[in-house]
């Protein structure tokens, strides 16, 4: 289909970009890879009447340290995240979630801060970003301002960004020696989409797990039966692709294996460090 006729903005600055969304309000809609606006505005489920174009922004594509953190700026590809030897050593977890992101072209053309910004619950980074416990810079023409990823998430497709704002930045804490990461993900063959990244309307932390592995010998029997608490409180999204019945058995099975290869690789540090 065709999208309904919009007027294209193609901003140089993100300061130039902020300004056009405080003049248009709720009438834009901003543009990063396109992956998420495209697609809806194509079934015409969107109809801006102004898109506002990010990829032309100077300084917003970038990995790097500071100030003890690593940043990651909002137009970065998922290419580039798979590919970054920073990310690689000190927080493997996001490359290794960004090569499970659809095809090539997808990853050469896709970007974090997009994909995060739209929040669709099969989406492959919000559960990374919940994991690591990372920081959400949103910017707008009064400043920025910091939100913590367990804030962010509020629905589906829906976000703690207010009316004006702007995803700019992602912000990580390296992660600690030691320490063993692990992305597992059940998709959809014909598309990619994660089917158990999207068993709840949002991505969300499975701290019944979490409470019951804490401080404790990670035994193969403990996480069997920590692991069965991995869908507590949610209710599963049943649809075209999946039951909920089998999402949220398939949730238990693919926390076990995010877990249990984690704890192989972070077993697998130590040695290495020892040795």
């Amino acid at each position: 289909m065709i999208p309904a006729a919009f007027e294209y903005h193609s901003p140089k600055t993100l300061e130039d970009a902020l300004r056009l969304l405080e003049r248009h309000g709720d009438e834009a809609k901003v543009l990063a890879g396109g992956h998420s606006l495209l697609p809806l505005m194509k079934l015409r489920l969107a109809a801006p009447r102004y898109v506002i174009d990010l990829g032309r922004l100077r300084g917003m594509s970038y990995i790097r340290e500071e100030n003890g953190q690593i940043a990651i700026g909002a137009l970065t590809t998922h290419a580039d995240v798979e590919a970054s030897t920073l990310l690689r050593g000190r927080c493997p977890l996001l490359p290794e979630t960004a090569a499970e992101i659809g095809d090539l072209q997808v990853r050469n053309r896709g970007t974090l801060g997009g994909s995060l910004a739209h929040a669709d619950p099969a989406a492959d980074y919000p559960a990374a970003i919940l994991a690591l416990d990372a920081e959400i810079v949103a910017a707008s023409t009064g400043g920025a301002r910091t939100i913590a990823a367990r804030e962010f998430f509020v629905d589906m497709l829906t976000t703690q960004l207010r009316p004006g704002e702007i995803l700019s930045q992602v912000r990580i804490r390296p992660l600690a020696a030691q320490t063993g990461t692990s992305y597992c993900k059940l998709h959809q063959p014909a598309s990619g989409f994660a089917i158990i990244t999207g068993v709840a309307p949002k991505a969300y932390r499975a701290e019944a797990v979490e409470k019951a592995l804490r401080g404790k010998n990670a035994t193969p029997k403990l996480l069997i039966e920590a692991t069965r608490g991995a869908a507590e409180g949610v209710e599963p999204l049943a649809d075209l692709h999946a039951s909920a019945e089998y999402r949220r058995e398939m949730a238990v099975v693919f926390t076990r294996r995010a877990l249990e290869r984690a704890i192989e690789r972070a077993q697998g540090s130590a040695k290495g460090k020892k040795a």
